[in-house]
């Protein structure tokens, strides 16, 4: 997994950046903690750019977060449930799971979408449960650009030291 992200991102600069940051809010085994170093890196050694690499990979992000916020649209717990019971096994989620996700966002609220932007696997996955509670979209896409844009900035600046110092 590690070498075709690497090469997508090498082959395709900041495109391959933008792919795998959306595929990554989509299929969480697709770690940003990867990517985003390695974009980082890149900069050291390529016509990519920082700001570039930034860009992208927020916007990969805050698209994939659109659509899995989209998905959450769709679903109510109980059909969230009836999936769990289908494919939960394969995540490792179950129904209890799912509840105390649902009370968790509904007690702390909308700004849960900002700070679990920055928490590794949640932070893909807290946009189902912002749809399914229905928050302002507008709301929604302000707190995950924010919280998407510290993560990005931080995980591509330790990249960059990196490649700076290999």
């Amino acid at each position: 997994m590690q070498n075709w992200v690497i090469e997508v991102m090498e082959q395709f600069g900041y495109f391959g950046v933008f792919l795998m940051m959306a595929l990554e809010n989509l299929f969480p085994p697709i770690p940003s903690e990867i990517v985003l170093p390695f974009g980082g890196f890149l900069t050291s050694y390529s016509n990519l750019t920082v700001i570039g690499v930034i860009t992208a990979a927020t916007l990969g992000s805050v698209i994939g977060a659109m659509i899995l916020y989209s998905v959450g649209l769709l679903m109510d717990v109980s059909r969230l449930e009836k999936l769990v019971d289908h494919f939960g096994h394969i995540l490792r989620i179950k129904k209890e799971d799912v509840h105390k996700a649902d009370a968790w966002f509904d007690k702390y609220g909308s700004w849960t979408v900002f700070f679990c932007r920055m928490v590794p696997l949640i932070r893909s996955l807290i946009s189902i449960p912002a749809g399914m509670s229905n928050m302002n979209f507008y709301k929604f896409l302000f707190l995950t650009t924010a919280g998407t844009l510290i993560w990005n900035v931080i995980l591509i600046c330790i990249g960059v030291t990196l490649g700076e110092n290999w």
